[in-house]
């Protein structure tokens, strides 16, 4: 009949006791039953279930032991009985009024294709760092093609920012994420990334520009010579543009994940007016014939069909086609921002202009990723550049644009 070594043993002549592990606990609970071999058969099936149920995330203590003490220690607080599932299901649809459309569809594919598959059936209280930490540090959470730390910075970012807000609901008692960041020994990059800094020569600039229609080179031209970001750079409508006080205001980006509704800039820093240097100012001046005074305040890059540009991937397709009629190496379409930042920087501009010109609050990143640009500073900001870059570039585009007429 029932034995100790099987989970259901025979404790008396009219009880049962099984036995099995929640939440890291050994639990034992007595049934009253007369002891013979159906009523051990149909225990051992009642206790398979339970161990299914904790499995699956399913199980609730209370309901299935009732007048259980053990239940009451367990249970104690919502927490304890809500799922990782349900809460970040609850707490995601909290996120999509609170944050920018970009940043929710971060969150929700983080939530749905990491957090849920991997730890949806633990109860909350079960989510501790130790096990995140293991998980991190497991192939497992690397199985993504070319996985990146900052992919898994943005992994613990979100569940850190979901935990954070549950300590705050008391729902758990402390942030098992607080102040803890994993990060891996990085492989070399493969020039492909966002973080690798890259920029074209003023050969590379002329050979890509010529390979390009009249409306997509001046779209190019202006990225290389303002250092926008592409979200910024599809944003811009002409009403942004000074042409008298001589500047672009970047007040608005457009993601694909937005689905054409312009956001505002993460920072106070992000929303700025740029300085229209020549080169800039000649693109959109070309520009004009194809989308100035087209309708109110339209946008002033437009893709073949007359519509706006909805995300950075139609501009990289426009990007890689134009390398590769050029014969230049690829490199990704932020390369333009790579670019304006290292002409600015080696020709002598202040680091900090170039910050305020990119975006940033300050110029310690400037000076951390583009620190081999800068060998000193002068005045005349962007001037300088002009004169170093633009001119042979100028003149090799107009030696090709004229002999491919």
């Amino acid at each position: 009949m029932g034995r100790a070594g099987t989970g259901v043993a025979i404790v008396s002549d009219s009880t049962y006791e099984i036995t099995f592990v929640y939440r890291g606990k050994r639990c034992r609970e007595r049934i009253k039953a007369k002891p013979c071999p159906a009523n051990t058969r149909k225990l051992n099936q009642f206790r398979a279930a339970v161990l299914h149920a904790i499995e699956k995330g399913e199980f609730d203590y209370a309901k299935t032991f009732p007048n259980s003490k053990q239940a009451e220690k367990l249970v104690d607080r919502p927490g304890d009985a809500l799922t990782v599932e349900a809460y970040f299901d609850t707490w995601l649809k909290r996120k999509k009024v609170e944050v920018k459309a970009s940043t929710y569809q971060g969150y929700e594919g983080i939530v749905n294709r990491v957090v849920i598959p991997r730890f949806g059936k633990l109860a909350l209280v079960e989510l501790k760092r130790a096990l995140v930490r293991d998980w991190l540090a497991t192939s497992d959470a690397h199985k993504e093609k070319k996985v990146s730390n900052k992919r898994l910075s943005n992994i613990q970012s979100c569940m850190r920012s979901a935990l954070q807000d549950a300590a705050d609901d008391e729902l758990i008692d402390t942030n098992p994420l607080a102040g803890y960041t994993y990060a891996r020994a990085e492989r070399p990059t493969d020039g492909q990334g966002d973080d690798e800094i890259d920029p074209l020569s003023p050969d590379e600039q002329a050979a890509v520009l010529v390979r390009l229609s009249d409306s997509n080179r001046n779209l190019v031209r202006f990225a290389l010579w303002t250092g926008v970001r592409t979200s910024e750079l599809i944003a811009l409508n002409w009403s942004d543009i000074d042409f008298v006080g001589g500047y672009v205001r970047v007040r608005r980006a457009l993601t694909r994940e937005a689905r054409g509704v312009a956001e505002f800039p993460k920072t106070a820093a992000g929303r700025r007016d740029i300085r229209l240097l020549s080169p800039a100012a000649e693109a959109l001046q070309a520009q004009k014939a194809h989308t100035f005074m087209t309708e109110d305040d339209g946008p002033i890059f437009k893709t073949r069909a007359g519509e706006r540009f909805s995300g950075s991937h139609q501009i990289w397709r426009i990007w890689k086609a134009a390398l590769k009629r050029a014969g230049v190496r690829y490199r990704n379409p932020y390369q333009t921002r790579h670019t304006y930042a290292s002409m600015m920087l080696s020709a002598g501009e202040h680091p900090m202009w170039v910050a305020k010109q990119m975006g940033h609050a300050d110029w310690t990143m400037i000076a951390r990723v583009y620190g081999r640009w800068m060998p000193s500073a002068d005045t005349e900001a962007g001037n300088r550049a002009v004169e170093k870059f633009a001119g042979g570039g100028i003149k090799m585009l107009a030696k090709k644009l004229a002999n491919s007429a």
